[in-house]
């Protein structure tokens, strides 16, 4: 299995970022696909969950209404919207799948991470 993650870069304070998460080797359509996030010195923390289908979702409160998680299972791939970006949502952003739904890092599946910064 493996989970390629892409799109991190740096943005200035408000701006916006797409994280992609190309996943093979693993059924896709009956997998949830969930965004971590670990900053220097914190714990990773969950960002995002969505579910087979995508009716079920959960975010944080720190990024709710500024981030949206989505998938395409004809292209194996989940994504990350980012919007109103802060210079607190500087992390290495991780994508991670199993099959339950689930909001803390028992995930089976985890991507390498791509890196976001935010600052002016």
């Amino acid at each position: 299995v493996q989970l390629q993650a892409s799109g991190g870069g740096l943005v200035q304070p408000g701006g916006s970022l797409r994280l992609s998460c190309a996943a093979s080797g693993l059924d896709f359509s009956r997998s949830v696909m969930a965004w971590f996030r670990q900053a220097p010195g914190k714990e990773r923390e969950v960002v995002a969950v969505l579910s087979w289908i995508g009716r079920t979702t959960y975010y944080s409160d720190s990024v709710k209404g500024r981030f949206t998680i989505s998938r395409d299972n004809a292209k194996n791939t989940a994504y990350l919207q980012m919007s109103t970006l802060k210079p607190e949502d500087t992390a290495v952003y991780y994508c991670a799948a199993d099959r339950i739904f689930s909001t803390t890092a028992q995930y089976e599946f985890w991507g390498q991470g791509t890196q976001v910064t935010v600052s002016s």
